[in-house]
């Protein structure tokens, strides 16, 4: 494991935001969603996110999560990343998202 400074820590922008809406991603080379998810300030910004094992569309919109919205924009097939979504894999390598456990204004930066 690297150790890192905490200068390198304080450049990661990592911001919650609510999920707004959730679609298929069928051109994914494995199962994923698209996400579009509102950072306050930050603004609206889309991603893709492999979290169909424990997740369905329905009950992603209202969610809040966490994601690193300070990384190059980065394009998946036709699709445009604009932010990482970040998750812990279960023991089967599924993954489980990142998540606030009670309501948090969009665009706070974790600290």
């Amino acid at each position: 494991m690297e150790v890192i400074t905490w200068d390198d820590f304080e450049k990661v922008e990592l911001r919650v935001g609510t999920i707004i809406e959730a679609f298929e991603f069928p051109e994914a080379r494995r199962p994923a969603y698209k996400l579009k998810v509102d950072f306050g300030t930050f603004g609206i910004k889309t991603s893709s996110a492999q979290i169909t094992k424990h997740y369905t569309l329905e009950e992603l919109p209202g969610k809040q999560i966490i994601g690193v919205i300070n990384f190059p924009k980065k394009q998946i097939g036709k699709f445009m990343s604009e932010f990482l979504v970040t998750g812990f894999a279960d023991e089967n390598g599924d993954i489980i998202l990142t998540a606030v456990d009670k309501k948090t204004p969009n665009g706070s930066k974790l600290i």
